[in-house]
């Protein structure tokens, strides 16, 4: 294995539509707006939930891992691949999501944004 090989990322235009996407923001940036059916696994209690997310990826799937803009996101994509994981960072987070049109929604119905 080589070490300091490029994170594996990709753009939002690069996210199929049925992609298992894993959002490591906090709960208030979740609640302004999100990727409809994303899993919701916060940084802060990363570790604590990894069943979850190794529950997720148990058919193969690969982990497409987004934050706000990119940074968090690369840090637990390092960490997912070093578990063996299939796991890319979404190249600039929910900014670019956003930025790409794409589609986000709320909880609670209201206009989606990113926080």
């Amino acid at each position: 294995m080589s070490f300091g090989a490029a994170l594996p990322t990709v753009d939002v235009a690069g996210v199929p539509a049925d992609a298992l996407v894993l959002d490591v923001r906090e709960a208030d940036e979740w609640a302004a707006g999100h990727v409809e059916g994303a899993l919701h696994v916060p940084m802060s209690g990363f570790v604590a939930r990894f069943g979850e997310v190794t529950e997720a990826v148990a058919e193969g799937r690969r982990a497409y891992v987004m934050c706000r803009v990119g940074g968090r996101s690369a840090q637990v994509t390092q960490y997912l691949v070093q578990q063996g994981i299939d796991a890319v960072n979404i190249d600039g987070g929910m900014l670019a999501w956003e930025g790409a049109g794409r589609p986000m929604v709320t909880d609670n119905g209201s206009p989606a944004f990113v926080l």
